[in-house]
């Protein structure tokens, strides 16, 4: 049986405030940023604070459980395409336990987990 679905590249999208105020979630975009390239992991950066539209796709494709009380996602929030990954806390679990690769819905790099 051939895979059903031909190889495409799955791009990582990172949803990420450039001008928060936050320094707190300045240092969470940093972390899942500097861990992406750390780990040769393509990804796409996209800024919700000067781009309304990045900003309305994030707000719609951030699952309803997902949100927080006021229903606005704070960044960094991760997607595989259209396919919502998580926020920083379920990325940081993720990366403890290491399984990166399943937790963004990426093929393992050979040799690792």
């Amino acid at each position: 049986g051939g895979a059903l679905f031909p190889t495409v590249k799955m791009v990582i999208k990172v949803f990420v405030a450039t001008s928060s105020g936050s320094i707190a979630i300045r240092k969470k975009q940093q972390e899942v940023v500097g861990f992406l390239e750390a780990n040769k992991i393509d990804f796409k950066e996209l800024d919700i604070a000067g781009d309304e539209d990045n900003r309305k796709w994030m707000r719609e494709n951030v699952p309803g459980e997902k949100k927080p009380q006021n229903g606005i996602p704070l960044p960094p929030q991760i997607f595989n395409e259209e396919q919502y990954c998580g926020d920083f806390d379920s990325f940081f679990s993720a990366k403890e336990e290491n399984i990166i690769y399943s937790f963004l819905g990426l093929a393992p790099p050979p040799g690792s987990k």
